[in-house]
């Protein structure tokens, strides 16, 4: 076979800050997938991509071509509509894990092809498998008959979907080119176009616990991901969220199962509450049903019965209990006044040191590990009152964990005026 482009060609005019055609891009991702363009070849790609970004019409060229790299899945035969979310991760976010069967207790289809943590931002997958017996892995058969009978399902992505942003995700994570927006959107968007869902919600955050620090940038993400949902049939909205404090007062795996539990019975954290409530209401106004009663759904049992369902179909047993740390150390204030700030990076890379995280793909997590948050940002407390208890299975690990919490939070007198901080700053359509 007689290539139709040279990939040097290619990488020049990218370098030189020049535009590629749709059919230079489509063969791109196909030479590189079966293996004719060469790793370096891409990462050098990926480098020029990375310092002179990409024209709508390129990252539009670059998403579908890696949509065609594998299977889309076919939701069409289901009976039910079909909407999913989307969260760029970020320091005790859960907000998955009571949100599907609250969207799903309405009859609509949540398919939730989710991941793996790796570093500070802890992954979906790590958190249910804290539960006894669940497992992530289905095949598609088992996934859409959980998807007809329950109507939610989470579970890992096959390697089918879009198997060229897995190769393409792999090298950005070892050459300096994760963060560059082009990628960044091509790389969420084909995995959830070819899934196949009818609409979508993004969770966009931003500030220092997540992948995108600047508000500013995060919006030009969100905004480049909506048109790029629309633009391939996928009702596709976004809302910008906070993260510059942890979500919620739990960080880790299986405390963040708990805290999850207690918002499907009505209780829970106010922020997790909220989050959860306003990404409800976005997917079922897009799956048709713009008056569902949201609240009434986790006040009434609805939706966690959705979820004991959506456990007890993947092997999980919903009533078993989760595991316990052996070790906790609980950290005290040392005055009286206003818990003022609690920076959501530190405290992301302090339960990840406990061993709630993973610093290799392979590695296991600890599932008991983690942080419990006793008060929040503008909370008062007392000296010598718990600020948090870390947990985890080797006290060798607490010293590590406290290194990484300097500095990252602090009080201030009684009565102090703090900034506010909306948790959801603004919303695309």
């Amino acid at each position: 076979m007689v290539e139709p482009f040279d990939t040097v060609d290619l990488i020049h005019r990218k370098r030189d800050k020049g535009e590629l055609t749709a059919d230079e891009i489509r063969w791109l991702v196909d030479a590189y997938t079966r293996g004719y363009v060469a790793d370096e070849q891409m990462s050098a790609f990926a480098m020029a991509v990375f310092l002179n970004g990409m024209t709508s019409d390129e990252i539009r060229e670059l998403t579908l071509a890696m949509v065609a790299s594998g299977e889309r899945l076919d939701f069409s035969g289901l009976g039910k509509t079909t909407t999913d979310k989307h969260s760029t991760g970020g320091v005790g976010d859960k907000i998955t894990l009571p949100l599907a069967p609250l969207v799903a207790s309405f009859g609509v289809a949540v398919p939730q092809l989710s991941g793996r943590g790796l570093g500070h931002t802890g992954g979906t997958l790590d958190k249910l498998e804290s539960i006894p017996g669940w497992r992530a892995r289905l095949t598609n058969e088992e996934f859409l008959a959980q998807l007809g009978s329950v109507g939610a399902v989470v579970c890992a992505a096959g390697a089918d979907l879009a198997p060229a942003d897995g190769k393409l995700y792999a090298l950005r994570d070892i050459t300096g080119t994760v963060e560059a927006i082009p990628l960044i959107a091509s790389s969420i968007m084909s995995k959830k176009i070819a899934e196949g869902t009818a609409s979508l919600v993004l969770d966009v955050k931003f500030g220092g616990g997540a992948f995108m620090k600047d508000y500013d940038r995060a919006r030009e993400l969100a905004e480049t991901m909506v048109r790029l949902g629309n633009e391939a049939g996928v009702v596709t909205r976004a809302l910008l969220t906070d993260m510059n404090v942890p979500l919620g007062l739990a960080i880790g795996n299986a405390n963040e199962v708990r805290e999850s539990v207690e918002v499907l019975a009505g209780g829970g954290p106010a922020d997790v509450v909220e989050l959860t409530l306003a990404l409800a209401r976005e997917m079922l106004d897009m799956a048709g049903l713009p008056d569902a009663d949201v609240e009434a759904a986790l006040k009434d049992g609805r939706a966690m019965d959705t979820w004991r369902a959506m456990i007890t179909a993947q092997g999980g047993d919903p009533d078993a209990p989760l595991p316990v740390a052996r070790h906790s150390h609980v950290v005290t204030a040392s005055e009286d006044g206003v818990l003022a700030t609690q920076e959501a990076l530190p405290f992301g890379v302090a339960a990840w040191r406990l061993g709630a995280g993973r610093a290799r793909k392979e590695d296991p997590v600890v599932h008991a590990a983690g942080i419990d948050l006793h008060k929040k940002p503008g909370d008062p407390v007392r000296a010598g009152e718990p600020l948090f208890t870390m947990h985890a299975d080797d006290e060798a690990r607490f010293p590590r964990a406290l290194e990484a919490l300097e500095g990252a939070y602090s009080i201030a007198p009684a009565g102090a005026e703090l900034p506010e901080r909306p948790l959801i700053r603004s919303r695309i359509a």
